[in-house]
């Protein structure tokens, strides 16, 4: 049982849709930056919002907080997520120290069906690049997320791919809130030449390669504060 299934379970499925309706519009105006970091999203208002239960608005709280894109104090309530400029240091710290290690694991494993694989991840991305709006630059964050993912999954080893999985979604929520282009087209070159460096058998290369990427990600972000609208505004209602 997945975390929705343990949050909904108890609710018959109309109830369930509209929760993840909810919780799919808050996500969209967090990732697009019209909520702010540490906007207080107060379930009685987001109830009277979308005109819900504050159970049903609870739920929907409670699958951003899994996501990471909401964190809960004690009687205090709901936030948007405000990782500090620190946080994010240590999220790409981590990374830094764990990837390019994990490109090599997946470069003496790598198969013809895996490079398939990239070559079609590297396709989903190219689509979204050539896009536009929030839309296409939700589906780029995931994209390259899934990227890294891929990579770790192709290393083959399980308890750093659970460690990837948690650094690719604060990554994720790093870049929405404070990525100053999002992920670019640059990054997907760099995309292609990791898995040109994989399919040539240059572990070597691929590890300084993903070094560098992680560099350049880590340094398209503006971690200034900004103020943001109020949750109202920032839902055009």
């Amino acid at each position: 049982m997945n975390i929705a299934d343990q949050i909904y379970s108890a609710t018959d499925s109309a109830t369930q849709d509209r929760a993840q309706a909810i919780r799919d519009q808050l996500r969209d105006a967090i990732v697009d930056r019209r909520l702010a970091p540490g906007t207080k999203l107060s379930e009685g208002e987001v109830g009277t919002l979308f005109d819900v239960s504050r159970t049903v608005a609870r739920a929907a709280l409670q699958m951003l907080s899994f996501e990471g894109l909401v964190r809960t104090e004690r009687n205090r309530g709901a936030f948007v997520a405000n990782p500090s400029p620190e946080e994010a240091r240590q999220v790409f710290a981590s990374r830094r120290l764990i990837e390019p290690g994990i490109a090599i694991a997946a470069c003496a494993r790598v198969t013809a069906a895996h490079i398939v694989a990239f070559k079609a991840q590297l396709d989903e991305e190219g689509r979204f690049i050539a896009e536009r709006g929030p839309n296409a630059r939700r589906s780029e964050i995931k994209a390259s997320g899934d990227f890294h993912l891929l990579l770790a999954s192709v290393a083959g080893n399980a308890i750093l791919q659970r460690f990837m999985e948690e650094l690719v979604a604060r990554s994720s929520l790093v870049i929405a809130l404070y990525g100053r282009s999002g992920v670019s087209a640059c990054g997907h070159s760099e995309h292609t030449e990791i898995v040109g460096a994989l399919e040539s058998s240059d572990c070597e290369r691929a590890s300084q390669l993903m070094l560098h990427h992680i560099d350049h990600i880590e340094a398209d972000l503006d971690l200034r504060v900004r103020a943001g609208p109020a949750l109202k505004e920032a839902l055009n209602f």
